[in-house]
């Protein structure tokens, strides 16, 4: 049955006033305490994997059922190995510095001192796709930085995430601690989304977290702050000096090890020097994994036995195996054409030269930029983040892999012995 808008609405509002309750809570927690937690929260997905994976078995079946691709399948997909990285990531957390209560100071020259104090967000909802291990990296991220989360996953995931949140709160209850610092909206109506994006007052910051229609919907209806995150349609440029064995491995690797997700190579561009040298060895490696390629007239001279690229093609994120392939004629016509299709995500260079590099670096906006290594590594846990709440592609708070310090504002405490500032003189 089909709730109404103004059930919908209290629903909700009364979820999140209870998750304000339990991130006032958590902001009182000490360092110990919180990591304990978290251990708990750890061996509990231990404990309960083979529940899990029971209700991602149903998952799967129904997203088959419903015509995934190979690739989103492989996304929703758990397995003992991927709920093992889950639980050892949030032990990560645990040996990382608590970023709650740190501070630094000065002193006014009237004597008045001065503290700035790091201080959590309050109450993060996140809206996000098909990834289970999103609802643990964001769940142990939040309660590490002592915010509250209201998750939002996506329908193909929501008996997965159903069961990840149903363990950690019961870790959490076992401790006697609030169990809604953790809090999952299971309705798969759409008006949920749309209402939580609204409630101003009652959460702090909303983070999508998936591909652009998904972000660009999040940030066109909120009223609540919005963190942007996750879209990446990430381009490889392969300079004129390339090492082309180099090129050859990092394209392999960026574009066919997980194909489904925000790191991953979407394009290919190659110098014009570089293409009848590179073109062939690139099409012959992306042959080796099933890639569809498409490319350029300029592309096609040297390759006519691939498909034509589009317009479309170089604004798309394809999230699947297909790479669409450009010859440019300098490194200025490469870095003008990924700030015009790009993302602001990950964006790379293949070159041995240190002014090509620099160059590239100085003329790209994105928050990553690589020079001869793959886009694989923008990631939270590889930065020595623990975990990630996503990759934020904007410049305002937060840029790049989000951890426990993007998860936090500050604070002023002012203590003085009765200091005023301009009092007017009396009459």
């Amino acid at each position: 049955m089909q709730q109404t808008p103004e059930l919908i609405r209290s629903e909700l509002t009364s979820l999140a006033r209870r998750a304000r309750e339990a991130s006032l809570f958590l902001s009182r927690l000490s360092a110990g305490e919180k990591n304990a937690a978290l251990t708990a929260m750890a061996g509990a997905l231990r404990k309960h994997t083979a529940a899990i994976l029971s209700e991602n078995t149903r998952d799967l079946a129904a997203g088959k059922e419903n015509g995934l691709s190979d690739a989103m399948l492989d996304r929703l997909a758990l397995s003992e190995e991927r709920i093992e990285a889950m639980a050892k990531g949030i032990e990560k957390l645990v040996a990382l510095p608590d970023p709650i209560g740190k501070s630094e100071g000065w002193q006014h020259e009237n004597g008045m001192k001065i503290s700035r104090v790091r201080v959590p967000l309050g109450v993060i909802g996140i809206v996000y796709e098909a990834r289970p291990n999103v609802t643990s990296d964001a769940a142990a991220l939040c309660f590490k930085s002592a915010n509250a989360v209201v998750l939002r996953g996506g329908k193909e995931a929501l008996n997965s995430n159903a069961a990840i949140v149903a363990t950690l709160r019961g870790a959490l209850k076992e401790r006697a601690l609030p169990e809604d610092a953790v809090s999952l909206i299971e309705s798969t109506d759409r008006e949920y989304t749309k209402t939580l994006l609204t409630l101003t007052g009652e959460i702090d910051a909303v983070i999508p977290r998936g591909g652009a229609g998904l972000i660009r919907a999040v940030r066109d209806l909120s009223r609540v702050p919005v963190i942007e995150t996750g879209a990446g349609n990430c381009h490889l440029y392969v300079h004129s000096d390339a090492d082309l064995s180099v090129a050859e491995d990092v394209l392999v690797n960026a574009k066919v090890s997980r194909p489904s997700v925000c790191n991953a190579v979407e394009h290919l561009l190659v110098h014009k020097d570089a293409a009848k040298a590179f073109l062939p060895r690139a099409l012959s490696a992306m042959n080796a994994y099933g890639v569809t390629v498409r490319g350029c007239e300029k592309t096609r001279a040297v390759l006519p036995e691939i498909a034509s690229v589009t317009e479309d093609d170089f604004s798309t994120e394809y999230n699947d195996l297909v790479l669409s392939v450009k010859v440019v004629d300098s490194l200025d016509e490469a870095t003008r054409h990924i700030n015009a299709f790009g993302t602001r995500h990950s964006e790379t260079i293949i070159t041995k030269s240190l002014f090509a590099s620099a160059e590239f670096g100085a003329k790209i906006d994105a928050a990553c930029i690589y020079t001869n290594a793959s886009s694989r590594f923008t990631d939270g846990e590889e930065f020595g983040f623990g975990a990630e709440i996503g990759i934020s592609t904007q410049k305002l708070h937060a840029r790049g892999p989000m951890g426990l310090n993007e998860l936090t504002t500050v604070k002023y405490l002012i203590s003085g012995d009765g200091q005023t500032r301009g009092t007017p003189p009396k009459k």
